[in-house]
C-alpha cells in the first residue's frame, strides 16, 4: 500500500505512487511539461522549501555586502588606512562577486542549477575564515574576493532556481519576496557586528559569525532537486519527468499527459560564448538590463558600504553609525512587503521606475542634512524603503526576460556588470566626486544615471507580469 505521505520532490529514490493520468482533451494538444510546473498549486513542502532555502543564500549576500561597511571603518583605523586604501576592502569583495556572478551563472545554465546552488556557499564560508586569519590589508583583500567569488553566484542562481520552480500566477510575487532575505541579512549583520565589536572590541569577530551559518545552509542546499526546466532545455527527458511527476504527485494536483519541449542545440564554448549568446538574444534588452543593474545597484551598494563611514566622519558614535545602516536595511523589509503586493498590480516597469527615481532622491537629500541630526534617522529609513521596494522588483524583471537556457547567466552577467560597477564605483565617488562637488552633488550625479537608465527601460524592454516563462531561446 502506498505511503499517505507525498515524497518529496528532491527525493532521488522516491517512486510516486500509480496515479490515473488525466488524458488530452480531443481535439487539444496536451501540454508541455514547464506549463505543467508552472500551472502547479502553491504548496510550502515543495516550492516553499525552494523558496526558504534559496532565501538564505540571498540572505548571506547581503550580510556579506553590509559587512564590507562595518568593515571599512574598522579596519582604517586598526591598520591606520587613508581612505583610497580603505576602499579596497569593498572593492575587492565585490569584484569578487562579479567574477563569481557571471562565472556561476554560466555554470548553472551548463551543468545545472543544483550543483551550483550548493558550491557557492561552501566557497564563500572557507574564504571569509581565511579572512579573518589574516593581520595584512593585501592577503585580506584577496581573500575577501575568493569569498566574493563564491557568494556572487548566490543571487543569479538561486533566482533562476525559484523562478523555474514557482507557479506562473504567483511568480513575480515570489521573486520579489526572496529579496525580503536581504534586508534581514543587512539588518542581521549591522546588529550583530554592533554588539560583537561593542563587547569584545574585535574586528574579526563580525567575520567568523558568518562562516558556521553558511556551511549549515550549503550542507541543507544539497539535498534540493534539479529544476525541471533545465532539464527539459538539456534533453534530459526522464529525469525531468521524475522531477516533475513528484512535484504533481507532492502537491496534489491531477496527473495529465504531457510533452517535452523541443531542445535547443547546446552551445559551445565557455564564459565568453555564453556572453556573446546573452547578447545575441537581444542586444536591446541586454543593454537595458545591465543599465538598470549597474546604475541602481551602484547607488544602493554605495550608501550601504560607505553610509557608516560618512556617519562617524559626520560625528556619531561608531555604534550607532552600524545601527542606523541597520535600521536602514530593516526598513527595506517594509519595501519588500509593498513590492511584493504591488508587483502584480502595476507590473514590472512603472514600479520599478519609480521607486528607483524617488530612493534616488532621498539619498541625495539625505547627504545634504548630515548634520542635522533630527533629520537623518528618518531619511535613512525612508532611502532603505524605497530602495527595497525598487531592488526585489528589478531582480524579478530581469530574471523573466531571458529564457531557460539563459536565465541563470543573463541574470548573472548583469549581476556581475552592477558588482564591477558598484566595485570600482567607490573609488571614484570617494576618491573624487566627493572631494570635488561634495557628497550631495555626488549622490546627484548616481542618480541621474538611475533617471537615464529606467527612461531606456520604459523606452526599450517590454513588460513580463504575466508572460509565461519560456524554456528556449528559439
Amino acid at each position: 500500500m502506498a505511503s499517505s505521505t507525498p515524497p518529496r520532490p528532491g527525493d532521488a529514490d522516491a517512486h510516486p505512487a500509480p496515479a490515473v493520468v488525466a488524458p488530452a482533451r480531443s481535439g487539444d494538444a496536451p501540454p508541455t511539461g514547464e506549463a505543467i510546473v508552472q500551472d502547479l498549486p502553491w504548496r510550502w513542502s515543495v516550492q516553499g522549501r525552494i523558496f526558504l532555502i534559496g532565501g538564505l543564500g540571498f540572505m548571506f549576500d547581503a550580510w556579506d555586502v553590509a559587512l564590507n561597511g562595518v568593515m571599512i571603518p574598522l579596519l582604517r583605523e586598526e591598520w591606520a588606512l587613508a581612505p583610497a586604501d580603505a576602499a579596497w576592502i569593498g572593492t575587492a569583495n565585490l569584484i569578487g562577486m562579479a567574477v563569481g556572478a557571471f562565472l556561476w551563472g554560466t555554470i548553472a545554465d551548463r551543468i545545472g542549477r543544483k550543483a551550483a546552488f550548493a558550491w557557492t556557499l561552501a566557497i564563500f564560508s572557507v574564504f571569509t575564515l581565511a579572512g579573518a586569519l589574516t593581520d595584512s590589508l593585501l592577503w585580506f583583500a584577496v581573500f575577501r574576493f575568493v569569498a566574493g567569488v563564491g557568494l556572487g553566484g548566490t543571487i543569479p542562481v538561486d533566482y533562476a532556481l525559484v523562478g523555474e520552480f514557482t507557479p506562473r500566477r504567483l511568480r513575480g510575487r515570489v521573486l520579489a519576496a526572496m529579496d525580503g532575505w536581504w534586508p534581514v541579512g543587512a539588518a542581521l549583520c549591522g546588529l550583530v557586528s554592533a554588539w560583537l565589536v561593542g563587547t569584545w572590541g574585535d574586528w574579526r569577530l563580525p567575520l567568523l559569525a558568518m562562516v558556521l551559518p553558511a556551511l549549515l545552509a550549503f550542507v541543507v542546499r544539497l539535498g534540493i532537486p534539479e529544476s525541471p526546466l533545465f532539464l527539459m532545455s538539456r534533453g534530459r527527458e526522464a529525469e525531468a519527468r521524475k522531477v516533475i511527476d513528484r512535484m504533481v504527485e507532492a502537491t496534489g494536483a491531477e496527473r495529465r499527459e504531457y510533452v517535452m519541449p523541443p531542445v535547443e542545440q547546446e552551445r559551445a564554448g565557455g564564459v565568453l560564448a555564453q556572453l556573446a549568446a546573452v547578447w545575441r538574444f537581444s542586444p536591446r534588452i541586454t543593454a537595458v538590463t545591465w543599465a538598470l543593474f549597474v546604475a541602481i545597484m551602484v547607488v544602493y551598494y554605495i550608501a550601504l558600504q560607505w553610509l557608516p563611514t560618512f556617519l562617524i566622519d559626520a560625528g556619531y558614535a561608531e555604534g550607532r553609525a552600524f545601527i542606523m545602516t541597520s535600521g536602514m536595511a530593516a526598513a527595506g523589509l517594509l519595501g519588500v512587503v509593498v513590492a511584493t503586493v504591488l508587483i502584480e498590480v502595476t507590473g514590472r516597469r512603472w514600479l520599478l521606475g519609480v521607486s528607483a527615481v524617488v530612493a534616488s532622491a532621498l539619498l541625495v537629500w539625505l547627504a545634504s542634512v548630515l548634520g542635522v541630526p533630527s533629520a537623518v534617522l528618518p531619511l535613512v529609513l525612508a532611502f532603505g524603503f524605497v530602495v527595497q521596494i525598487a531592488i526585489p522588483v528589478l531582480y524579478t524583471y530581469v530574471s523573466e526576460l531571458y529564457p531557460t537556457t539563459l536565465r541563470a547567466s543573463g541574470f548573472g552577467w548583469a549581476s556581475a556588470a552592477s558588482r564591477v560597477g558598484a566595485g570600482l564605483g567607490p573609488l571614484f565617488f570617494v576618491g573624487t566626486l566627493v572631494p570635488a562637488m561634495g557628497l550631495p552633488a555626488a549622490f546627484a550625479v548616481t542618480g541621474g544615471l538611475v533617471l537615464l537608465a529606467c527612461v531606456a527601460m520604459l523606452a526599450l524592454a517590454p513588460e513580463t507580469r504575466g508572460r509565461a516563462l519560456e524554456v528556449s531561446a528559439d
